[in-house]
């Protein structure tokens, strides 16, 4: 299929858009603010003006009356906020829109409300030869692992395969383990686990890279279905106040198809409104010899809105299931160590070479790094990378970020590598609770979503989501960055690690001049004159009220480059 497009690319951002010269009224006001720009030199304004796509001026209302002409659009604030729009750092929208129309157990987080939704998804299906969706919660069954006979009673006649929540396991029911020829003498993949009952049978729980003996055999959504979930996320993403994101997997990654073909369609069709960034799948199984496919890749995919300038190297798994990489052993149940300290996906003295390659051909890289030693080993191959091709405007970044040794802390900013974090994660609930800190440990326990220490070093922080695996809304993530609370946590919650929150400010600033900074989008990410008019605004001045009500705010506009994309019933 041949990727590329006749559209025209979007100007640079050192290339003044439509909006930005010539004369005459504006053609959108926002009066009577309060207006944040997350622009240190002028926090704060009242009013702002855009012709075209960009914003004119930004100041009080008086400053900014006098664009106002006949056919100018007005909106008057009454109080409420205006801020730039939100840019997810990490997300998968394609997937996300899938899954909505799909299995959809996200809602859910009990083995029984489970078991009425495939049931009834199933019955409501009969034509369908896969049952295939996800979202599923660890916490809902003992030790974070279902089993095939679970599923195998609601769904006997058709294989299964369920995606966790955080898209790092599957659950399938034994129509899918036979279909896929997993057997107790099936080895595990050198990048994955088949978990195994007492007697070494396959249990149903397929770890990382185990997923893709199964995920290989289910039908693929057509481009069609892959469209439709795109802009099904699109619609969600700006009702969330989302602008621009990061896609995290553009090719074929650990139980998904590639999603690019959805992408270059909607631009095709003139329908992909955000702004988007693609971050290019490194295949874990090949090396070097993969990077001119990739060059030739991104030089398909750039246009208009779409920009495939990031490579993703995924170089660990997750703490739940033990196989995030840990510089020490994980602990057991009874709290000795183990003999498992997780899974380097990449060879560290391969993964230096490779990131040092990839930086010389102006790639960023996007790093999956979850535990200690993972975190470790990218920041490393970012210091080769350096140390080879000196500082490059290539702005790597690591997202998630849940363990991170206190000595790798101050690396972020003497290297100049983003964190990227997903602050929705750095809460107590029942994942963190039972299947993560027992199996840590106290000191390591400690060194989670170390937000605060990261921002007090001088690392520029960007943020993301990882949606479908977490909720894609940036003020519930607000709200734990602040609180580490999770938004729903009744008054007698403990919080989470408090000397680790971050104030309002520099959350908002990771949520959008942070990852606009990831995103390599300069002309976004504050309200200034010249900047793009990526904006949102919100029901309320979040500043005003006390952090343990942040998350009760909501969006009630969103514009990409001065046209309304999104609009609540009520605003």
């Amino acid at each position: 299929m041949d990727l590329r497009t006749t559209v025209d690319p979007e100007p640079s951002p050192d290339t003044a858009g439509p909006g930005a010269t010539g004369n005459g009224p504006a053609d959108l006001v926002f009066l009577s603010g309060p207006v944040h720009t997350v622009d240190p030199a002028r926090t704060r304004a009242s009013a702002v003006a855009v012709r075209g796509d960009r914003i004119i001026a930004v100041g009080h209302d008086a400053e900014v009356r006098d664009l106002i002409g006949p056919a100018t659009d007005v909106v008057d604030l009454h109080g409420k906020l205006l801020i730039p729009g939100f840019q997810d750092a990490h997300v998968h929208p394609v997937g996300g829109g899938l899954e909505l129309a799909l299995c959809d157990l996200s809602a859910a987080d009990t083995a029984e409300a489970y078991r009425e939704l495939i049931s009834a998804y199933a019955a409501a299906h009969p034509e369908a030869p896969w049952i295939t969706g996800g979202g599923w919660s660890l916490e809902a069954f003992p030790g974070g692992m279902p089993t095939r006979e679970f599923l195998d009673a609601l769904v006997p006649d058709r294989p299964v395969f369920l995606l966790n929540r955080d898209h790092h396991g599957g659950w399938a029911n034994s129509r899918a383990l036979e279909r896929a020829g997993i057997t107790s003498r099936t080895p595990d993949p050198a990048d994955g686990r088949i978990e195994r009952d007492a007697e070494g049978h396959p249990s149903g729980m397929l770890q990382e890279g185990a997923m893709q003996l199964v995920a290989d055999l289910i039908p693929e959504a057509t481009l069609a279905e892959q469209t439709a979930g795109l802009l099904r996320a699109q619609r969600l993403l700006h009702g969330y106040g989302v602008t621009a994101w990061q896609d995290a997997m553009l090719g074929r990654g650990p139980g998904g198809a590639d999603v690019t073909p959805a992408y270059v369609a909607a631009r095709r069709e003139g329908k992909l409104t955000a702004r988007v960034r693609g971050a290019l799948w490194w295949d874990r199984s090949r090396g070097a010899e993969q990077i001119p496919e990739l060059i030739a890749r991104r030089e398909e995919l750039t246009g208009g809105r779409l920009r495939a300038t990031s490579v993703k190297i995924m170089q660990d798994g997750i703490a739940e299931n033990h196989t995030a990489a840990l510089l020490s052993p994980y602990l057991t149940a009874c709290g000795c160590a183990s003999d498992n300290s997780g899974i380097s996906f990449i060879d560290p003295e391969d993964l230096r070479k490779y990131v040092t390659q990839l930086d010389a051909e102006n790639f960023q890289v996007h790093f999956h790094a979850l535990g200690d030693r993972a975190v470790r080993e990218a920041l490393d191959a970012v210091e080769a990378a350096r140390r080879t091709n000196g500082l490059r405007d290539t702005r790597p970044h690591l997202a998630h970020l849940q363990v991170v040794h206190p000595d790798d802390v101050p690396r972020f900013r003497r290297l100049g590598a983003t964190a990227n974090i997903q602050a929705l994660w750095a809460a107590h609930e029942p994942q963190m609770d039972e299947l993560t800190i027992p199996y840590l440990g106290p000191e390591r326990a400690a060194w989670q979503y170390p937000f605060g220490d990261l921002l007090r070093s001088g690392a520029t922080l960007a943020a993301g989501s990882d949606w479908p695996v977490s909720s894609p809304d940036p003020i519930a993530a607000l709200h734990v960055a602040v609180n580490r609370l999770a938004p729903d946590a009744p008054p007698s919650a403990p919080v989470f690690l408090p000397e680790q929150c971050i104030d309002l400010g520099s959350a908002l600033a990771a949520y959008t001049a942070g990852s606009a900074y990831a995103n390599h989008l300069d002309d976004t990410g504050t309200i200034q004159p010249g900047k793009l008019a990526d904006l949102v605004v919100l029901d309320r001045d979040p500043f005003d009220g006390a952090d343990e009500e942040i998350a009760a705010t909501r969006v009630l506009q969103t514009f990409v480059g001065g046209q309304r994309v999104y609009a609540a019933e009520d605003a």
